[in-house]
């Protein structure tokens, strides 16, 4: 098992991976991202996310996938998009492998925090994260407008 931060050569594993989780999450037609995006986004001259792969032999068995934000309270944060491990690795600690390596260099970066979002029916996440004495939040509410809707927005 080996951990290490993601190169170009990855993400074509990187986008099976998050076509499990849209799978699991019931939601296999949300994903829209292309490998030539996550290229440019993530390896271009505006790179927009970072990633810790991990591999057992030589295979992609998990992911951490981060990015920064700006608090307006708080400054420079990390956001934690999302661990993945391929279902038949599950269990077996790699998403606290994961994890740590993103809250070290959360660390490292001395933001002033890291955040991410659970869903509230995969309780298997969340009680990986209740392990870490997390905050999960039950005061916000997320929003967002969809790709379509920001195509359509005319205020």
């Amino acid at each position: 098992m080996n951990i290490r931060k993601g190169t170009e050569a990855d993400l074509a594993g990187v986008l099976e991976l998050i076509k499990e989780l849209a799978e699991y999450e019931k939601a296999p037609d949300e994903v829209e991202v292309t490998i030539t995006e996550m290229l440019n986004w993530g390896f271009g001259k505006d790179r927009l996310f970072e990633f810790f792969v991990l591999e057992k032999q030589d295979v992609i068995v998990g992911i951490a996938l981060y990015y920064y934000k700006y608090s307006t309270w708080k400054g420079k944060c990390l956001f934690l998009e999302d661990i993945i491990v391929t279902e038949k690795e599950r269990g077996k600690g790699y998403g606290r492998i994961l994890f740590n390596a993103v809250a070290n260099v959360a660390k490292e970066q001395k933001v002033r925090r890291m955040e991410w979002q659970v869903l509230e029916w995969n309780e298997p996440a969340i009680k990986f994260y209740k392990k870490y004495n997390s905050v999960l939040d039950p005061e916000w509410i997320n929003g967002k407008l969809t790709y379509g809707q920001l195509q359509n927005f005319n205020q």
